[in-house]
């Protein structure tokens, strides 16, 4: 009998460094939101990316940054708290990085006191010339004793291709953990909710984004009189000052029209049915200090 690998790694890295793009390319499926901010990814996701004798659970994190409130703090120690709990750690860095900064020294510092193996992924190598990449393989491969150092362009279904294969080399030989069908731990209400939230992230000024966080209110399938089905979705955009809901509303509603039309095309490709969505804007001041609303983020 064919040996089967499995196994658990975390994509650990600063904010922005393409952790989400990284691993919905691993996966073949879009599990996490990407946009061009930002400290956009919340929650610890996983994703599960199967194949023919293996199944990899990858865990996307937070982004490692300087933390503003409880929020941020609790979104940094995510990230961190996977590490001593995996078989693998993909520390991913940015190419144009000329230096290990705070926010690497401390995952180097965490990742040396676990001793886990770790595979540096240096990603956005086409923004570079070849002799900056050497470089920055010097710096952090005398910082620790990596696996693997793999540069990569996210986009590109070639490094993506080598990656996965070097990451299946360091799986232990064990079980699927969850059924062949499954690409995350998601339920369909936290989908909807991150596809609204990746929306008004696009789309809104710089400064109201990451005072958003979107709750889906009711969820239900129905029939219409011509037996095809449709989801009815009703969902709040929480926002923490009433300024920043005039801009989320837009004049005339047309901004969060907007909003809605873009996350409806998304859901409808993901639930393939029709979807009646019907979006809200309240003013909730200090959501991103409230332990009850936080806890919402937290995963398992």
């Amino acid at each position: 009998m064919k040996e089967f690998r499995s196994g658990f790694v975390s994509i650990i890295g600063k904010t922005n460094v393409g952790k989400s793009t990284l691993i919905n390319h691993l996966v073949g499926e879009k599990v996490a939101i990407i946009t061009p901010k930002t400290q956009t990814t919340r929650n610890k996701i996983r994703a599960i990316a199967n194949g023919e004798g293996y199944q990899i659970v990858f865990i996307d994190t937070p982004g490692v940054h300087k933390p503003k409130s409880k929020l941020g703090e609790m979104m940094v120690e995510s990230a961190v708290s996977t590490i001593p709990d995996v078989d693998l750690i993909l520390f991913t860095i940015e190419a144009t990085s000329k230096t290990i900064d705070k926010e690497n020294e401390m995952i180097l510092e965490k990742l040396k006191k676990a001793n886990k193996k770790a595979i540096l992924v240096i990603n956005k190598i086409d923004l570079i010339k070849k002799e900056k990449l050497l470089d920055l393989i010097d710096i952090y491969s005398g910082e620790y004793d990596f696996e693997d150092i793999i540069p990569i362009s996210a986009l590109s279904d070639k490094d993506i291709y080598e990656l996965l294969y070097e990451i299946k080399k360091h799986m232990p030989i064990g079980p699927a953990y969850y059924d062949i069908d499954e690409y995350t731990n998601q339920t369909t209400r936290q989908l909807i909710e991150e596809i609204i939230r990746e929306k008004a992230l696009k789309v809104l000024e710089q400064e109201v984004p990451h005072g958003i966080y979107v709750e889906v209110e009711r969820l239900g399938l129905r029939k219409t009189a011509q037996n095809e089905a449709i989801h009815d979705i009703i969902s709040t955009i929480y926002c923490l000052k009433k300024s920043h809901k005039g801009i989320i509303i837009g004049e005339n509603g047309r901004m969060l029209k907007r909003i809605g039309t873009y996350a409806r095309l998304d859901m409808e490709k993901m639930l393939n049915t029709k979807v009646n969505l019907k979006l809200w804007v309240k003013v909730k001041e200090d959501w991103q200090e409230n332990n009850n609303i936080l806890k919402r983020f937290e995963s398992e």
